[in-house]
């Protein structure tokens, strides 16, 4: 433990400087408040740390099939393999023990709550409040986020991943890095979220109310198409489809897997739900009277927090504003959407629920506090409207009274 205990200080002084340049880049970034992020994730991956000592946890398994691989990019493919691909070099090259590697892969998820974090407030005209508390902070620390992004495993990877590539999708021409490195990322731990993100992307580009040139809005959405061609295949290998009868193959494997996890402690058997139900079951779902342990407790206060901010689009003028959304909304709107979708029809389990929707629900937060912020946009303009009107009445009867006089 001492040499994470080091680790963990030589990766806080390496974020310094990063940090540094986007609080320069961007001066609404507050580093101080990364910084206590920093080491509240930290303390999560030692929460995680412990949770593994007592329980079953893939991250063992991870670290102890590094020293199975002859060569480094044996280990090179999508999915599991890529984690022991990630930590080939650390572990068998710098001789990094298992807590070292789950700090290590601790700090990468960090890096996704920073780009989360420069995304929602790059977008954003107002800090939207909850209950007099910055949303965007309450967001930013929410503990089932922390949790299962904080060890080594397909969920910080990802995380990070997704966290990288939306905030180069927020400014393409400035960010072609972030975006390429975060495309890496997402693809090699789940195709399938990466398509999801590059349909996004198109769809709000092409709906999104910037004033971007007709060549640039068909340029992003060709690159798009293509991507989503390239990765068509190996997205439908990947998820243990067959691509030649994608619709019945689809089927058996849905009905293999609600058969196997109905029968778990924490099983829910959605085969019979109407889709509102299961994605009410995979948005919000534990509540407390149905939470399988002290996680789905824990959850559970998360997921009361998600129904009251949902509650917070159930107005008729939500519609007239997505007519009228930003590229980025568009694109969040339909990456939640879609990804919902596709998951409600393969997981019945609330663990494996808990674990995959925190890869996607900052994207449902994102549309609703744009929503709000656009409310109070809105709000300020027709005061500012009554404002002039008034000021034009005074100036008119004071001119009036002039002319009396």
């Amino acid at each position: 433990m001492l040499g994470a205990v080091i680790l963990i200080l030589i990766l806080f002084g390496i974020s310094q400087p990063i940090l540094g340049n986007l609080q320069r880049e961007h001066k609404w970034v507050k580093a101080g408040l990364l910084n206590q992020m920093y080491w509240y994730h930290m303390f999560f991956g030692l929460v995680y740390c412990t949770y593994a000592q007592l329980n079953r946890s893939d991250s063992v398994n991870y670290y102890n099939h590094t020293f199975e691989w002859r060569n480094w990019f044996d280990a090179f493919a999508e999915g599991t393999d890529f984690v022991e691909w990630l930590a080939f070099p650390w572990v068998r090259w710098f001789g990094f023990n298992y807590d070292m590697m789950m700090f290590l892969t601790t700090w990468l998820g960090f890096w996704g709550f920073v780009y989360f974090y420069c995304f929602f407030k790059e977008n954003l005209r107002f800090n939207p409040k909850f209950e007099g508390w910055d949303a965007i902070t309450i967001f930013m620390f929410l503990p089932n986020m922390h949790f299962w992004t904080a060890s080594l495993g397909k969920g910080a990877i990802i995380f990070a991943g997704i966290g990288f590539l939306i905030y180069g999708l927020s400014w393409p021409a400035k960010r072609p890095y972030h975006i390429a490195f975060g495309s890496f990322l997402t693809y090699m731990i789940r195709p399938h979220i990466l398509f999801a993100i590059l349909i996004g992307m198109g769809v709000g580009f092409i709906l999104g109310k910037e004033k971007v040139p007709t060549y640039q809005k068909y340029m992003v959405v060709f690159f798009a198409i293509g991507m989503s061609i390239f990765v068509y295949e190996d997205l439908i290998v990947y998820l243990g489809y067959d691509p030649n009868n994608l619709v019945e193959s689809f089927e058996e494997e849905s009905a293999l897997n609600a058969g196997r996890l109905s029968s778990a402690g924490s099983g829910v058997d959605m085969t019979s739900y109407s889709l509102p139900m299961k994605l009410f079951t995979f948005w919000f779902r534990p509540l407390f009277v149905d939470s399988p342990n002290v996680i789905g407790l824990i959850v559970s206060m998360e997921n009361a927090l998600y129904i009251y901010m949902f509650s917070k689009i159930l107005k008729k003028d939500f519609i007239t504003y997505l007519k009228v959304a930003p590229a980025m909304v568009k694109m969040s709107a339909v990456v939640f959407i879609s990804i919902s979708i596709s998951m409600t029809f393969v997981m019945s389990n609330l663990g494996i629920i808990i674990r995959q929707k925190s890869q996607i629900m900052y994207f449902m937060l994102f549309v609703i506090v744009a929503f709000m912020d656009w409310q109070k946009t809105n709000r300020v303009k027709k005061r500012g409207e009554i404002f002039n009107r008034i000021v034009e009445e005074e100036r008119k009867r004071i001119a009036e009274a002039e002319v009396v006089s």
